[in-house]
């Protein structure tokens, strides 16, 4: 192995925070800087990492010639500019997703990053899961013949509006470009038609629960349901969150709690059951498959790219916009987001706080 990746993370809030723990895990990269405008951030990063220069100016990182890497996880209104510093400065990236805060910047970031040598990836996390891998690897075998019908749904309490994600868009751009991705991942092409309906919980501005379905290019169905609106106030706090895929011969399904995820196959030649830990949002994966990249000097081929997440995002914000055609009732009122807002607020654990994603 060669000596160690030298990155700098730029945003140390709970994303920053998950790249830091796996790259520390990992021994194959040497975190040079940790760069957050928000001081109580930086006396953070300054107590569990004290190896680690602690910056407030990001330029720090770029101007810096022995950094190799460049980490980007503060909000999506800040990444396309950095995305452009960094490939000036001849280094590669890593980025949350979405790569910019506007379709119009996001596809600037994508033909920035197209027109380098240097690697760039964004966290579309799904890809890198072992369930999504485990289902792709039997549809390719045929064991469910061919592939017809995909369904996604994933409902959780989750992120509430107004929780400081506005630059990410609401429920279903934020958390749905995800779900958005791994169908047009199954489905090996682009989508062709659909049709949404959305709903304003709380009587909020933006709607917060959102179903889609339509066709993809190659006549494959899909139906999406994502929105953070499951039970936000009950006492006991759950969720539905699983895929079902349907061939013409059987069919692939999985389901997850957060903490073990469950995939079954029904093939025509095997009935499987396997049962492993979730796997959270895979960022070791991901990690470890971009330093596999930069060691061999040859791009992995499962790294998603920026222009993976230009495409969902652009999407996502389409399927919004079609929502907001028909009928788009408002249900609720601010008095119980209010007191959504609050309980999440204090709560110390539950997938309020844990999981919006």
């Amino acid at each position: 192995m060669n000596s160690l990746i030298k990155v700098g993370l730029i945003g140390f809030g709970r994303m920053g925070r998950f790249y830091f723990d796996e790259m520390q895990k990992s021994g194959r990269w040497s975190i040079a800087y940790i760069c957050d405008t928000n001081p109580k951030s930086r006396e953070l990063a300054k107590k569990i990492s004290p190896g680690t220069k602690v910056v407030e100016n990001e330029n720090e990182i770029f101007n810096d010639p022995e950094v190799q890497v460049v980490g980007l996880f503060a909000l999506a209104n800040s990444r396309k500019e950095q995305i452009e510093k960094a490939i000036k400065g001849g280094k590669h990236v890593i980025s949350e997703k979405p790569i910019a805060d506007t379709v119009v910047r996001e596809w600037a970031a994508v033909y920035i990053a197209e027109n380098t040598q240097l690697f760039t990836t964004v966290n579309l996390y799904l890809r890198n899961s072992w369930y999504h891998n485990f289902i792709k690897k039997y549809i390719s075998q045929g064991e469910i013949g061919e592939l017809a019908i995909i369904r996604v749904c994933h409902l959780t309490p989750g992120l509430a509006p107004g929780e400081g994600h506005e630059y990410e868009g609401p429920s279903f751009h934020d958390c749905g470009m995800h779900y958005v991705d791994i169908a047009r991942w199954y489905a090996g092409c682009n989508f062709k038609t659909w049709n949404a309906q959305a709903v304003r919980m709380w009587d909020y501005k933006d709607p917060w629960w959102l179903q889609c379905h339509g066709t993809f290019e190659n006549g494959v169905v899909f139906d999406i349901t994502q929105g953070h609106v499951y039970g936000q106030l009950s006492k006991d706090q759950t969720h539905n969150s699983y895929i079902d895929i349907i061939g013409t011969k059987g069919i692939a399904r999985m389901t997850h709690d957060f903490k073990t995820a469950v995939v079954e196959i029904h093939g025509v030649n095997q009935t499987i059951r396997e049962e492993r830990p979730f796997g959270g949002k895979n960022i070791d994966v991901l990690c470890d498959l971009f330093a596999d990249s930069i060691e061999s000097g040859v791009r992995h081929p499962n790294l998603p790219t920026l222009k993976d997440s230009a495409i969902a995002s652009e999407y996502a914000w389409e399927f919004l916009e079609n929502a907001k055609g028909n009928d788009l009732p408002a249900i609720g009122d601010m008095q119980t987001l209010e007191k959504i807002i609050e309980r999440r607020r204090t709560m110390k654990n539950g997938y309020g706080l844990l999981q919006h994603t």
